[in-house]
């Protein structure tokens, strides 16, 4: 900063004001310290800076999996309103292993983020308390945290489960296969019991063989699926628990074995070109960027100093009717 205000003819106060876009500086001598900072390469020391204001301008992000579409949105929301506020955001994956997410969230913490989004992994996060009473700002989304309170911004699953079973229903469908992600998981549990609700609701008992939560591995769906629509009365519709099940469904029913055998189909999750299917997939559809920017507007009201009690958030979601969801019982 020496070197700049040198060869600008100025003081280090006034070198500092235009590094951090501070006003009081004219035009004519910020252009001869932008011109300075140009030719002698100089770089903000955030180290340095991080010290002496305790604040790092950055925010963490702990997703389950970087590499699934429905994150995508999310991440990019929660990027946007990082940026409108001058900080960095900085993610990673969890890849759904608690021991995995704590080891990030707490190296994230160790290079002093200011805040937290986190999509858990964890049924616990206990291990965060003396992070966030340290002052680490800290919201859940997608699903609550585990164990301690903390703000959270949620789909609401159970009622778009519900509704996606219940126009099934309406379509004439009784026999209706559930497949779902592994039990334990928040979402996974709120959408099988909006699917029971909905079955309960029209007076209908789901034998246990219609119920298939686990894994969202392809070979374990396809061989649920399989055995579902090989019964002795076989399943006349399908409701996915989430966007990779369903993909999965719609190979398997488009397989030349099944083709023509008119199986319904709604998924929870709306996924690239399923308007483009045959027949178009219905879905219940989040707003994966409306849960990204709700979570970190309150992260940063946290960090402005709000300290009212946490606040836990439900957003809704719609069905979206396409095709396959209409489609009457042929069996």
């Amino acid at each position: 900063m020496k070197d700049v205000a040198a060869r600008a003819g100025v003081g280090l106060k006034t070198v500092s004001r235009v590094v951090n876009g501070e006003a009081g500086v004219s035009s004519d001598t910020e252009r001869r310290v932008k011109e300075a900072i140009t030719a002698l390469g100089f770089r903000r020391n955030d180290s340095a800076r991080v010290l002496r204001k305790g604040s790092t301008s950055s925010i963490g992000l702990v997703l389950e999996d970087l590499a699934d579409p429905f994150y995508s949105p999310l991440s990019r929301a929660v990027e946007e309103v990082a940026r409108a506020h001058g900080a960095l955001l900085i993610n990673g994956s969890s890849a759904e292993d608690p021991e995995r997410e704590q080891e990030l969230v707490l190296a994230l913490c160790a290079r002093r983020v200011d805040g937290l989004v986190i999509i858990p992994a964890s049924d616990d996060h206990r291990y965060l308390a003396p992070e966030i009473d340290a002052g680490v700002a800290t919201v859940f989304v997608d699903r609550p945290p585990g164990r301690i309170d903390a703000d959270v911004v949620l789909s609401d699953s159970f009622a778009g489960a519900r509704t996606g079973v219940a126009h099934l229903i309406a379509h004439g469908h009784r026999r209706i296969g559930f497949i779902g992600d592994q039990p334990g998981i928040h979402t996974a549990d709120e959408r099988l019991r909006g699917y029971r609700a909905a079955m309960a609701e029209a007076g209908l008992e789901p034998a246990d063989s219609w119920v298939a939560p686990g894994s969202t591995d392809a070979a374990r769906v396809a061989a649920d699926a399989a055995r579902m629509l090989d019964a002795a009365e076989p399943v006349t519709a399908f409701f996915s628990g989430n966007n990779r099940v369903t993909v999965t469904l719609v190979r398997e029913l488009a397989a030349p074995a099944r083709a023509g055998s008119g199986v319904a189909l709604v998924g929870f999750d709306d996924f690239e070109l399923a308007d483009l299917l045959a027949p178009p997939v219905t879905v219940v559809a989040q707003d994966p960027a409306d849960l990204g920017r709700n979570a970190a507007e309150l992260l940063f009201r946290r960090l402005d100093g709000a300290e009212d009690p946490p606040r836990r958030l439900t957003r809704p979601t719609r069905l979206v009717p396409r095709g396959s969801g209409e489609l009457p019982p042929r069996l």
